[in-house]
């Protein structure tokens, strides 16, 4: 939907603050998402944020639900507010960082984190869009999502629901990403309001939410210009899009969000910057009728229709169309489902209806969306298995509607405040729109949408929304899903048709420009009338680029004849005998050669007499009929022709002898004509085998190409997950290596020899110091303790250490080098924990101070002091 300036409490904040402040229990929350790439993000973003920006931080990141997740010390260390790992049950509170195990998913529910278990690898996983969805319905406006590098589309759809609600949008720039999925395909729904690099973010976010701008409110009692008026007018004047009928408060808090976003201090500056910023007026325009839809949005409502509303529909139907109409259809996603319902229902039915469905917005752009067809893999989430199979082809990370749903459903743009209703239709859906208007738009559109519909025709309507006081026109056929049926009571209320927009100036009288007729808008009628008047020609009929009659000119029965069966208006099937080949001729070179066809002496049969006619093919230029063809009919009259053959026998030889032969000549050409009908059934009919071969094939690739999407996207959630443990894991170990070569800078610097020996007493590590003592080299490691020399006095070390990890018993002695040193040595065993032995550790500390002090004492005289 897209005619909304969104806020559902219209007439409320959510969150129950004013748009001026914040108090303790609506301190904004932050929704941030990242996937492969996302760390070094993370890291940029918390290094520049501050220890009082009274936000909550949510990370949500895709890991891998077999590994524990090494984030929050990796991220404690890069910020100054504390980081918590999510428990079931976790209070929001500002200045902190949440994030959730790697097997659960986080929501958001008053105020207080829940953790869901993480559904099975084989269904699309989109834990950013979850909790993003929960979290506009938490806080509102003053909620806030970031998205950051990651491949992939999750956040996309969240990211609408924050914008649907007045929150912020940040997206990280996708230069500085070094994925850029998730960025490119949220910017690509065009509601980014921010898309910078990590480390400007946190300023950004902190503008926003802590100095927002305030419009004043309009005093009636004061003679002071209505800043809101001034602002409408602009935007009426510039855009012919009128929102005066939208409810103010709404309109002010999109548009004081719009102020804060562009540092706008007041109105008078926002306004300026809207007379010279033409850029400014389409983010506000767009933040004004945001459209937020999905797939079966509120599912009940729709298995209620599935069920209860539409199989009526559709029996009763049995030679009309089924018509539907749905104004405010944002990107489509609400008219192909009501597209597939009613072919599913159809199915089930064994009936055969033709299906026209409308879906209507004002904005171009969510129409020419809507018109591909094209969706992020997100839908998955709102689409059953089975229907996403039978309805969507899976296209890299996208969804596209198949071309038998397409075909029944029509896209155009229109406002519905403006421009005139579709008619005679069976179901009208129009859900979230009139909640968005004040009462005097809705009294106008309820006795519309009844004048649209057909007698016992139905009206959906949004679950905030009500027929009001029109009780008489509607009556309820469910009260819980608001859909109501049209009653065939005379409408005592006048209808308000519109017409056209007329311009915002501040008088309800319309301009002299207004009124002036629009020369785009003149019709067939009128375009083919000037044509004929300027040639002075006959009969004639316009037709389009497939052949179908628009229009009929002057008495053409003569050349033209309802054909048999069911109506048409194919100008081919209703040609007289004789005229068909020559007239799709005709049409055809002249849609080639773009120029007039003229074929002459072209023999008919009308009413069992044979005459000759001339036929005139002409290509239309009017702009407005493009592709369209002009066919004339001239009767053609010879001088001193008589008016028939001349009864009686043949006058000689040679009139019969001509006779035969034309007979002859007409038998062979019947013969000719019936061996190439013949063959061109054949053709047809291999042509046929040929075209069912290549749509089986067709089927088995399409298949097999599904099969491939499903295995490609299984892979690349487990390449994203592998892709965040391993940037954890080097994280881990550039602190490893850290804190090993401070260990090894600390032994070097006490000179102790340290030597470690396995369980087989071989070497595994020693310190420089140990090399004088043992003898010992770089290449020495891994070898056995007995091929090592040393320059102790003491013969049994090896026997000694073989003691120690038998006995386990430690050994602390003197030892004296050769050179004539003492040293402290100690030999125990080397336990990591307290159940396993790796080896034994010999550790040798000088003590010459110590021995030349005992000496000295020992030297000197008794009683000396």
């Amino acid at each position: 939907m897209a005619e909304d300036p969104i806020d559902i409490n219209a007439s409320s904040d959510t969150g129950g603050t004013s748009a001026k402040g914040m108090d303790d229990t609506s301190f904004p929350i932050i929704g941030i998402g990242a996937s492969a790439g996302g760390l070094e993000a993370l890291e940029a973003f918390f290094g520049a944020l501050p220890a009082d920006s009274g936000m909550a931080f949510v990370v949500i990141v895709h890991t891998s639900p077999e590994h524990r997740t090494l984030l929050p010390e990796l991220l404690q260390k890069k910020t100054r507010i504390p980081v918590r790992l999510l428990e079931d049950g976790t209070a929001a509170t500002p200045d902190t960082v949440f994030l959730p195990p790697s097997d659960r998913d986080p929501i958001i529910e008053a105020g207080v984190f829940r953790l869901q278990k993480r559904p099975a690898r084989n269904e699309i996983h989109m834990p950013v869009d979850l909790f993003l969805g929960y979290l506009t319905k938490e806080r509102g406006r003053f909620a806030a999502c970031i998205i950051l590098s990651g491949t992939g589309t999750d956040g996309t759809q969240g990211l609408r629901l924050i914008k649907e609600n007045a929150g912020l949008s940040i997206v990280q720039a996708p230069a500085s990403a070094r994925h850029t999925g998730m960025p490119e395909s949220a910017l690509d729904t065009g509601l980014v309001d921010f898309a910078i690099p990590p480390a400007e973010m946190p300023a950004c976010l902190i503008r926003y939410f802590k100095h927002p701008a305030a419009m004043p409110r309009k005093d009636k009692s004061s003679d002071a210009p209505d800043p809101l008026r001034n602002i409408l007018v602009l935007l009426a004047n510039q855009t012919r899009q009128d929102f005066t009928l939208y409810k103010e408060n709404t309109l002010i808090r999109r548009i004081e969000r719009r102020m804060t976003i562009t540092n706008s201090r007041d109105a008078s500056v926002y306004l300026n910057l809207l007379h010279h910023n033409p850029e400014e007026i389409q983010s506000l325009i767009q933040d004004l009728r945001i459209g937020v839809t999905s797939f079966f949005r509120d599912p009940e409502v729709f298995d209620f229709l599935r069920q209860s509303v539409l199989p009526d529909i559709v029996s009763r139907q049995k030679n009309d169309a089924v018509r539907v109409w749905g104004p405010g259809c944002a990107t489509g996603e609400e008219a192909y489902s009501l597209a597939i319902l009613l072919k599913e229902c159809l199915e089930e039915t064994k009936m055969i209806r033709e299906l026209q469905i409308f879906g209507t917005d004002i904005d171009a752009g969510a129409i020419e969306q809507a018109r591909q067809g094209t969706y992020v893999q997100n839908i998955a989430a709102d689409v059953t298995t089975d229907r996403l199979k039978r309805f969507f082809t899976k296209e890299n990370n996208r969804y596209r509607i198949k071309n038998d749903i397409r075909d029944q459903v029509v896209f155009a743009e229109q406002n519905i405040l403006e421009d005139p209703p579709f008619s005679s239709l069976d179901l009208l859906v129009c859900r979230n729109l009139l909640i968005y208007l004040k009462q005097e738009a809705q009294e106008r559109l309820i006795p519309l949408f009844h004048y649209a519909l057909k007698n016992d025709g139905m009206l959906l309507l949004g679950s905030a929304e009500s027929i009001g006081r029109h009780q008489d026109l509607f009556e309820p056929v469910n009260k819980q899903f608001n859909i109501y049926r049209k009653t065939n009571q005379p409408v005592r209320l006048q209808v308000h048709f519109p017409t056209g927009s007329r311009k915002l100036n501040g008088s309800d009288a319309p301009s002299e420009k207004e009124t002036a007729e629009d020369p785009a808008q003149s019709n067939v009628s009128r375009v083919t009338e000037k044509i004929l008047m300027a040639e002075h020609t006959p009969a004639c009929v316009v037709v389009n680029e497939s052949g179908e009659i628009i229009h009929f000119h002057g008495r053409t029965g003569k050349f033209l004849e309802p054909a048999a069966g069911t109506p048409t208006l194919q100008v081919a099937d209703m040609a007289r005998e004789g005229l068909r080949f020559a007239l799709l001729s005709a049409m055809r070179r002249c849609r080639e050669k773009g120029s007039e066809i003229h074929e002459r002496d072209v023999r008919i049969r009308t009413n069992g007499d044979d005459h000759s006619i001339n036929l005139r093919v002409k290509p239309i230029t009017a702009p407005s009929f493009k592709n369209c063809q002009m066919v004339l009919f001239e009767d053609r009259f010879e001088p001193g022709e008589p008016a028939a053959l001349k009864e009686g026998p043949l006058n000689s030889e040679t009139d019969v002898q001509k006779v035969e032969e034309l007979e002859r000549e007409l038998m062979r050409v019947r013969q000719d004509y019936r061996s190439a009908m013949e063959e061109l059934q054949t053709s047809n009919e291999e042509l046929r085998s040929a075209n069912e071969e290549l749509h089986s094939s067709n089927e088995e690739l399409q298949s097999t190409n599904e099969e491939l999407e499903s295995s490609r996207e299984e892979l690349q959630s487990l390449n994203e997950e592998l892709n965040t443990v391993n940037n954890e894991l080097n994280n881990k170990m550039a602190e490893l290596r850290e804190a090993y070569n401070a260990v090894n800078a600390v032994l070097n610097s006490t000179r102790i020899a340290i030597v470690f020996l396995d369980t087989d007493l071989r070497l595994k590590r020693f310190t420089p110091e140990a090399t004088r003592l043992l003898n010992l080299i770089e290449s020495d490691v891994g070898r056995p303790m007995v091929h090592i020399t040393h320059n102790l006095e003491r013969n049994d070390l090896v026997e000694a250490v073989h003691g120690v990890l038998k006995s386990l018993a430690p050994v602390d002695e003197e030892v004296r080098t050769r050179d004539g040193h003492w040293y402290r040595m100690r030999i125990m065993v080397y336990r990591p924990n307290d159940k396993t032995i790796e080896g034994v550790v010999i550790t040798l500390i000088n003590i010459d101070t110590q021995k030349q002090a005992e000496l000295a004492l020992k030297q000197k005289p008794e009683g000396s002091p």
